[in-house]
């Protein structure tokens, strides 16, 4: 099992940043690729980003290339995602998630979190 909690939303200016996090625990928490969702009201929910278990790989959805990072420290057992260059088009919940390989299909996930809620306002 592995538990999931986000952190680090709130309300922004357009053009400002945010650094989220995602603190995993649980026996193997490590080992596992993870990856950050988003959600809109109204809206699918859609990938955003998504970083191998060893830090080595990572892939972007295009609408954040440029502007968004994902990282991660597995001695904290912790994921993050920098949000530079807001747009209010990016006001979301937003959520990690656990998967065994990298992948972006949000019905591949093993864990969720709850999510954090990010709003850019204008």
């Amino acid at each position: 099992q592995v538990q999931l909690v986000e952190s680090g939303g709130g309300l922004v200016q357009a053009g400002g940043s945010l650094r989220l996090s995602c603190a995993a625990s649980g026996r193997t928490a490590s080992t596992y690729a993870m990856a950050w969702f988003r959600q809109a009201p109204g809206k699918e929910r859609e990938f955003v980003a998504a970083i191998s278990w060893t830090g080595g790989l990572t892939t972007y959805a295009d609408f954040v290339k440029g502007r968004f990072t994902i990282s991660r420290d597995n001695a904290k057992n912790t994921v993050y995602l920098q949000m530079n260059n807001l747009k209010p088009e990016d006001t979301a919940v937003y959520s990690c998630a656990a998967s065994r390989f990298l992948r972006s299909d949000y019905s591949t996930m093993d864990y969720w979190g709850k999510g954090t809620l990010v709003t850019v306002s204008s």
